[in-house]
């Protein structure tokens, strides 16, 4: 079974958003993006979709939290050294995110930033020796 992965955000200015996740180096796709919506390629099946508030509920009847409301939730991405931790970070930095903790272990390394509707992320590299449980 193949699974694809939406992380759904409500944002304040789509088209802003669509800027600064294209601005990462992540790729806007055409087919599901328009002008109340957003999706931007992250990995091979991870997709951001930035959702302009009227388009952006829950269909479970509660609300989802807005974009002003304090984050529940961190989005945490892996990248392939501890140099692209840096990259995407700085990208973020120079398109207009806020800086978070930086966190360095040698076999992990970790950047964190806000989104500008302060929607949270981490950025992430792991040893993959580290990884693998001790025999």
């Amino acid at each position: 079974m193949s699974t694809t992965v939406f992380l759904e955000l409500p944002v304040s200015d789509l088209a802003r958003s669509k800027r600064f996740y294209t601005d990462l180096g992540w790729e806007l796709h055409p087919v599901l993006s328009g002008e109340h919506a957003g999706a931007v390629l992250i990995g091979g099946t991870e997709h951001v979709m930035v959702l302009s508030p009227d388009r952006h509920r829950c269909p479970l009847g509660g609300s989802a939290a807005g974009t002003s409301a304090d984050s529940s939730v961190v989005n945490a991405i892996s990248v392939d050294s501890p140099e692209q931790v840096d990259t995407v970070v700085e990208r973020a930095l120079r398109a207009g995110a806020t800086e978070g903790e930086t966190q360095d272990y040698g076999f992990l390394r970790s950047r964190c930033f806000s989104d500008p509707d302060g929607h949270l992320w981490e950025v992430l590299w792991m040893d993959p020796e580290a990884e693998k449980p001790e025999s």
